[in-house]
């Protein structure tokens, strides 16, 4: 695991004091090694650069950037490639090549040069690299499949830049950080920026299952797709029974998370005491003899803790089990912190317990395994049956009951009825139903039943206008959308949400404290099978998650895992009106609002002040305009 950056400069502005600069931000993802290599081509300064955190082959034979004995191909990669030793005896066997290390690195390298393109489909792994072919003169960036590891780059003015993190292109004079206020328009909506924008103009995320090419001679840039995960929901439905597929889940399960175990390092996962990362922990415990680290974070707030239940699974499955309990003053610590580790404007108030399980499972181990994705691979988020439900009940509605019902809404005095009655949230769910109503696609529900900030409250909390740039969430053309709506929702949450979201937080997260995190449920074999399944075989009349349950009863008994869904949340709704008060007063002061220009200094400060006053408002609001307020201090001021 490792940090990556360099550039391709037409305009001679580059040198080693750049790249060096650029590569050293990146220092918290590889601290145990780093490089630097500087090529003068024809017209343009190519430099590559590294920073190591040893996983595999701890030697320095492992060091990037690497090149293949020829000296044509020159690479520097961040991620893993679990079936590494497979690919290299395949190597060996056909070409006879004299591997020099025992690093995945080498690998991708030879299986480049011998296939091309065409290797990304062997790799099985979480990874993003930069290939620079001095003959062909020519950079290619590669992205996993999932978007497990990030890659940005920036193209303006004859200079491209790439990078691990956005950080590093603030250390090169070409760069220029020019605010793009759709990308600020799209946080607001979402509490993320989706891929392939990013919150600066001229700057992109590199989407997942995706290569980048940029011929120096020609300096032109091409975006092509090696692999989809809607093409995995688009095959047809396997005809299988229910226990059948129960058996080939659990296969893969034991492959997957077998694979994601080796490593030269010390290995945990992190047991929030979910379906997700109790089957991780458990299939993983039943098929080793030593006994597995396993680490989790808690609250004294006891509707956010799922400490004690994480322990007595720890427990039960032999476990050598870490916890933790997050408090209000480990939040203090952490929340200056954030703009630094998402130099993005990033919503997703988990990361705060996310950074914390991180820092405390590297005083143990090197490497640690997350179970994201359960929730996106078998519908456990309760927003698909609360957007089926509403979607169903508004699709029975004639076009004049609709109108009706939205003139209706206009006259309500929803903000009133909030106060009078301690109301949560009334005004802005009216406005969902608005929305709701002119809507006519199973996503658009989804995405308006989980959206915090309203279509509305945009418009009223914007000075500028704006555009809805397009993302995956437009992808409406499949034949899932057909057929099967839970599928639907689960093939669009699988190309947005986990990958510009989810992932982005555990890899931030882990990464600023030099941890690898690894994600075994992210194994592209698991979602070309479950993409197959009927969605009853997950959201079923047992509930979400059925598949995924009647596996886990099979390692843990049902009694240890049967109550109300938590997930990983913070207890915002106390902290911000008491110990972390001060941080909504300065940040959200309204003569930093009027000199910044971009919000509604009145209607900001509203919502803050009715918050602090007691009434129900969602804190999550206030929690997203925070953290783009502090993003701009860091990184705009």
């Amino acid at each position: 695991m490792c940090g990556i950056t360099g550039f391709c400069d037409f305009t001679s502005r580059s040198n080693d004091t750049i790249l060096k600069d650029m590569t050293d931000t990146l220092v918290h993802r590889g601290p145990d090694d780093h490089g630097y290599q500087i090529f003068q081509n024809t017209n343009a300064i190519i430099g590559l650069g590294h920073r190591r955190l040893s996983i595999l082959d701890l030697s320095p034979l492992g060091r990037q950037p690497m090149q293949t004995p020829d000296e044509r191909y020159h690479i520097v990669f961040n991620g893993e490639i679990y079936n590494f030793a497979e690919i290299q005896q395949r190597l060996i066997k056909q070409y006879n090549i004299k591997f020099l290390s025992q690093s995945d690195t080498e690998v991708i390298l030879h299986a480049y040069q011998r296939w091309g393109i065409e290797s990304f489909h062997h790799f099985r792994g979480m990874f993003a690299f930069v290939i620079f072919d001095k003959q062909q003169k020519q950079l290619l960036l590669c992205r996993d499949r999932t978007g497990v590891k990030p890659l940005y780059y920036y193209w303006n003015n004859g200079c491209f830049l790439f990078s691990s993190e956005l950080k590093s292109f603030h250390q090169h004079p070409g760069f220029t950080k020019n605010l793009d206020i759709n990308g600020v328009h799209a946080y607001l909506k979402w509490g993320y920026i989706p891929a392939p924008h990013t919150i600066f103009e001229n700057t992109f995320k590199l989407q997942p299952g995706h290569y980048l090419t940029l011929d120096i001679t020609r300096q032109t840039l091409t975006d092509k797709q090696y692999w989809n995960s809607m093409d995995c929901y688009n095959q047809p439905i396997l005809d299988i029974s229910f226990e059948e597929a129960l058996v080939e889940l659990e296969r893969l399960f034991i492959q997957s998370f077998g694979y994601r175990m080796v490593a030269d390092v010390p290995v945990g996962v992190f047991l929030s005491g979910g379906f997700d990362s109790v089957a991780v922990t458990a299939i993983l415990q039943k098929h080793q003899s030593e006994r597995l680290k396993t680490f989790t974070i808690g609250f004294d707030e006891h509707t956010y803790n799922e400490a004690p239940d994480a322990k007595k699974i720890a427990d039960y499955l032999g476990c050598d089990h870490t916890e933790y309990i997050c408090t209000p003053k480990d939040a203090l610590l952490i929340i200056p912190k954030l703009p630094d580790i998402y130099d993005e404007p990033f919503g997703d108030s988990s990361a705060i317990p996310t950074i914390l399980v991180s820092e405390k499972a590297r005083q143990n181990v090197t490497v640690a395994l997350s179970a994201d994705a359960g929730d996106e691979l078998f519908a456990g988020y309760t927003k698909y049956q609360t957007a089926i439900k509403t979607w169903k009940t508004i699709n029975q509605l004639t076009p004049t009951q609709k109108k009706l019902i939205d003139h209706c809404l206009r006259y309500i005095p929803f903000q009133t009825l909030q106060r009078l009655f301690s109301a949560y949230n009334l005004e802005t769910r009216a406005q969902k139903i608005k929305q709701m109503l002119r809507s006519s696609h199973i996503v658009d529900f989804m995405n308006i039943t989980s959206q915090l900030i309203t279509d509305q409250d945009r418009q009223s909390m914007m000075l500028k206008e704006t555009i809805l740039l397009p993302t995956a969430f437009d992808n409406k053309q499949s034949d899932i959308y057909q057929t099967d709506l839970i599928n639907l929702m689960l093939a669009t949450d699988y190309q947005t949400y986990l990958p510009d979201d989810i992932l982005v937080k555990v890899d931030r997260a882990t990464m600023s404290v030099g941890l690898e995190g690894r994600e075994p449920l992210l194994d592209h074999h698991i979602l070309e099978f479950v993409a197959r399944l009927p969605g009853h075989f997950k959201y079923s009349e047992e509930g979400p998650k059925h598949l995924l349950k009647t596996l886990v009863y099979q390692y843990c008994p049902k009694s240890f895992l049967n109550r109300p869904k938590k997930g990983f949340s913070v207890p915002l709704e106390g902290w911000f009106r008491n110990e972390l008060k001060f941080y909504f007063l300065h940040y959200l002061d309204p003569s930093r609002l009027k000199k910044q220009g971009l919000f509604n200094d009145k209607f900001v400060v509203r919502l803050r002040d009715r918050y602090l006053k007691g009434h129900p408002e969602n804190v999550q609001k206030l929690w997203q305009l925070l953290m783009f307020q502090m993003w701009m201090s860091r990184w705009m001021d």
